[in-house]
């Protein structure tokens, strides 16, 4: 067991064991272990195998941002085990074996690498015949591709999405995210902190550093009421206007911040050798994370890798974990001791300066370290940490906008970001030392509250250190190979050298060519490494070759964090009860469940002619409740309203209901609905069911944009609507009381009225979606079921009998009137609905106006007609069936059904615009191949001079 006592393993909880199996065999761990910890500590150390040569893998960064120590868990691919805890009885095991982990029977592709070389796949497969491809290559290239395996019986989980706003988010809760997030909470602005860690502190919880420097920052922070923390949070990518996504678990907070604070960090970089890839080679801050984190003793024996004062940080705590250091090295130049170095050599540990690590050995089958090569000579070791150097996290900071560039001096990366809401803090901003890290962090925060407006005091200079370049390892191709440069894709120094012979010389290029950087890394040990060897090999500067376009996400994300909830959503009407209790056949429609018919199921067909006939010939009831209701208010409603549809309202007169056309900026038609001035200064406006979501949000947007003076608000819900229809619907509304005048002459076509209907306050609009006189009441969703009840009452003596949305389908194409998606879909145009009386000439400008303006001047090829099948037709076609022209298609039917009022099948299709006269025939390919002739009607089957609808 390479398990350490206390105060060693601050994640752990020794007190609660934990039982998991790796590879079919049982290990131990405890509660806070993670795969990859639990593993070490029982001596495990070969979690993988590599994707080219299958060779064995182990621990590289304790970070879980490579491809090293990714394994399968049951319902899960390509789980990090560096990062994903321990529970009781979980299944893990390898990814991208042939066999088992210990006997990969792939594992003998390593012997054939030279047959292999880079972008081999770009040059072969190819014969020996045209069909090789398909037939051969791939499927065998298929079975040997990708690393984990997808079980498509996984059970669902439940994911959540939420809303996050805050005037500072800090990204990185390291001393200098610590630093930045405290000093702006105690401005007094609103802070959020997240991190991907779960704890706070960075590397101050699994450094070499005083205690009292994160537990000084931890109180401060405690006292802050108005600092947010998120542990465990990933921050995926940024976006435009300081939108980030914050990934906790499975759970996505879509956060908004007026300023960003990124503190992200650096990268620790491998080394470039001979077989650095073998299980007991890894960075010094995974040994480090080992022992503070999880209280495991990362080796026996160690050799250090040193250029840094990380590295002898590590060689300090390898001897307090009870390891032997056999060896430092220190590839610098011997130079003045500093304080570590001195400690060391106290402790006994021999320190080589100006040498370096250029080879190492493995045991068996490569399962783990047994010597590495310094100066010719091979020292026995069974643990090697590499400390070398470090990059900035630049992922976040590219996507908002920074530059990557190269200090030849210094001999490091550096990131400026425009001035703007963005700032950067820590290693990230270049900051080397603790001490100036969280300078940085006071600065950032200092500079995020002055753009806020917020008074801030002045931060004092730390006193600069003296400053040294950082040490930049030679690279140079191993004769022997195996000196891999991208762990994920097993990319060695020749194959990037050769991609610059074959004429790749831009970085963008060598990516695409060597896949380098494509990998579950992307690019974070390899980008530095691979801009240094390409401008070796093509004799420029690495600030000439850069890195490769950093763009979100920034790490892996389920599908299902981005889907949110797998719950069904569903809604229903105020009146849902009243439905189901006249034994309703309810469907869903979206999200809604609406009344299809009322009856039972043998007699569907019978209950909707019935229904549409009672409508036609006496009265019905149907409820509209999931129709969109938005109400605009504010003095500059009517112009509001001008500019989002197609008519004129700002000159509406109050009391008026005007019909509302919507198009987007293509001039494509995305909603209707009517428009109710109730004062000079507010609208009741609806739009389709499927639709309102987007019109309330694209209100909004247009609100922001022209900044008018009005209010939105949608009362979808909160109100409710039943539409009362046909020849005897005044008779029955006037038997109820009411302070309203329904008489023609009060309440006439598109006119609007407010009262007291049987005791409860509603709106009312006389509008006509079935063609006939029809009343729409909206009132509170609360008092809906006693309007209900009321209208109900009254019209039992005159047959009133409500009606489901089958028959409204029906009616309404009886009409010839549209549904919005079903007879428009994403380029339609008014003109080819006929909808040209509903686009006003007048006005200056609304939206889409432009467009269809010019889409008119490019000429129209499509027209919405009517069709009217003969009675008695057999073959019918349905929704979807081809329109045809010269046997080419043109169109395509939209709307279909049989008119119980005409008798026969009637339908809506897009026919050729020069097929659009009344008397045309055209064809229609029905469902079974047959061609039908069938002529060409008005859009209006039923009632066309509208007489019924205006009595």
């Amino acid at each position: 067991m390479n398990r350490l006592l206390a105060p060693f393993g601050s994640r752990i909880d020794r007190s609660r064991p934990i039982r998991f199996t790796f590879e079919g065999k049982p290990f131990k761990g405890y509660e806070g272990d993670s795969i990859a910890s639990a593993l070490a500590a029982s001596g495990q150390w070969v979690l993988s195998r590599s994707f080219k040569y299958h060779r064995p893998r182990g621990i590289l960064s304790m970070t879980g941002t490579d491809a090293n120590a990714l394994v399968q868990l049951p319902f899960e691919p390509n789980a990090a085990a560096e990062r994903t805890p321990i529970r009781e009885g979980l299944r893990v095991s390898a990814q991208n074996v042939n066999g088992s982990l210990e006997r990969d029977r792939d594992a003998i592709m390593d012997r054939f690498g030279r047959f292999l070389p880079v972008g081999f796949y770009y040059r072969t497969f190819i014969g020996p015949r045209r069909d090789s491809w398909l037939k051969f290559w791939e499927p065998m290239i298929r079975r040997k591709a990708g690393l984990g395996v997808v079980d498509a019986k996984a059970p669902h989980r439940h994911f959540d999405k939420t809303h996050l706003h805050c005037d500072v988010l800090v990204v990185g809760a390291g001393p200098a995210g610590l630093s930045a997030a405290i000093a702006a909470a105690e401005a007094g602005v609103d802070v959020a902190l997240c991190d991907e860690n779960p704890e706070i502190g960075g590397a101050l919880s699994y450094g070499r550093y005083d205690p009292a420097i994160l537990s000084g920052l931890l109180s401060r922070l405690e006292s802050l009421p108005n600092l947010k923390v998120l542990t465990g949070t990933v921050c995926n990518g940024w976006y435009e206007d300081n939108w980030l996504p914050l990934i906790e678990g499975n759970r996505l907070h879509r956060t908004r911040a007026r300023e960003v604070i990124l503190a992200t960090g650096a990268i620790e970089q491998p080394a470039v050798f001979r077989n650095n890839d073998l299980p007991g080679i890894m960075l010094g801050g995974a040994a480090q994370r080992l022992i503070r984190h999880y209280g495991v003793r990362p080796g026996q024996g160690a050799m250090v890798l040193a250029a840094n004062d990380d590295g002898y940080r590590t060689a300090l705590d390898l001897l307090d974990a009870g390891v032997s250091v056999v060896e430092l090295i220190d590839p610098r130049p011997a130079g003045e001791a500093g304080p570590l170095e001195a400690e060391l050599r106290g402790k006994g540990v021999a320190i080589r300066k100006g040498a370096t690590i250029e080879a190492a050995e493995g045991t068996a089958g490569n399962h783990h370290l047994a010597r590495v090569r310094v100066g010719g000579s091979w020292i026995a070791c069974d643990l090697l940490t590499v400390s070398i150097g470090q990059a900035p996290a630049w992922q976040l900071p590219c996507q908002a906008g920074g530059k990557v560039g190269y200090d030849a001096g210094m001999q490091t990366m550096t990131i400026t970001l425009p001035k703007g809401p963005v700032h950067l803090a820590g290693a990230v901003a270049g900051s080397d030392d603790l001490e100036d890290a969280i300078a940085s962090g006071r600065r950032a925060a200092a500079a995020a509250l002055s753009r806020l407006g917020q008074a801030v005091a002045t931060e004092s200079p730390v006193t600069p250190k003296s400053a040294r370049s950082h040490y930049v390892q030679p690279i140079v191709a191993d004769p022997k190979g195996r000196d891999f440069v991208d762990f994920d894709e097993d990319l060695q120094v020749k194959d990037l050298q050769n991609a610059t012979k074959d004429g790749y010389r831009e970085i963008e290029l060598v990516k695409r060519f060597t896949t380098v950087g494509m990998g579950p890394s992307q690019g974070r040990h390899s980008a530095l490494a691979t801009a240094r060897i390409v401008a070796e090999a093509t004799g420029r500067t690495v600030g000439e070759i850069g890195i490769t376009t950093a763009r979100p996400p920034v790490g892996p994300e389920t599908l299902g964090v981005l889907a949110g909830h797998h719950e069904v959503l569903e809604r229903r009407t105020a009146l849902h009860a009243r439905h189901v209790a006249l034994n309703a056949a309810m469907k869903p429609v979206g999200a809604w469940w609406r009344p299809y018919y009322y009856g039972d199921a043998s007699s569907a067909e019978e209950a909707i002619r019935e229904e549409i006939l009672a409508v036609r010939e006496g009265v019905g009831l149907l409820d509209v409740s999931t129709l969109g209701k938005l109400e605009i208010r504010g003095p500059d409603a009517g112009e509001f309203l001008d500019r989002l549809y197609t008519m004129a309202h700002a000159n509406q007169p109050v009391g008026r209901v005007r019909y509302c056309l919507m198009l987007n900026e293509m001039g494509s038609v995305i909603d209707d609905g009517v428009a109710y001035r109730m004062a000079q200064d507010q609208f009741y406006v609806t739009a389709t069911t499927g639709a309102v979501a987007r019109v309330y949000a694209d209100m909004l947007f247009w609100n922001a944009e022209w900044r008018l003076k009005v209010d939105v608000l949608n009362l979808t819900g909160a109100f409710s609507g039943l539409n009362v229809t046909g020849p005897k619907a005044r008779q029955v509304l006037e038997t109820l009381e009411s302070d309203i005048d329904f008489s023609r002459d009060a309440s006439p076509y598109l006119s609007g009225r407010e009262g007291i209907l049987a005791g409860v306050p509603v709106r009312v609009m006389r509008i006509g979606f079935t063609g006939e006189l029809s009343y729409e009441l909206h009132c509170a969703s609360s008092l809906a079921p006693s309007l209900w009840d009321a209208v109900m009452a009254a019209g039992r003596p005159h047959g009133l009998r409500p009606y489901g949305l089958e028959a409204s389908r029906i009616l309404r194409l009886e009409k010839g009137h549209i549904l919005i998606g079903q007879d428009t879909d994403a380029i339609t145009t008014p003109e080819e609905l006929g909808f040209g009386w509903a686009v006003s000439k007048k006005k200056p400008f609304f939206v889409g106006k432009r467009s269809i303006e010019m889409r008119a001047r490019l000429g129209q090829s499509r027209k919405l007609v009517g069709l009217q099948f003969p009675a008695g037709a057999r073959n019918i076609p349905g929704e979807s069936c081809l329109v045809l022209r010269g046997g080419a298609p043109v169109g395509q039917i939209t709307s279909v059904g049989f008119s119980p009022s005409l008798g026969t099948h009637i339908a809506l299709a897009y026919v050729h615009v020069d097929d659009q006269a009344e008397g045309s025939r055209v064809t229609v390919k029905c469902r079974n191949g047959e061609l039908v002739e069938v002529p060409v009607v008005a859009h209006a089957f039923f009632d066309p001079t509208n007489a019924r609808q205006e009595i």
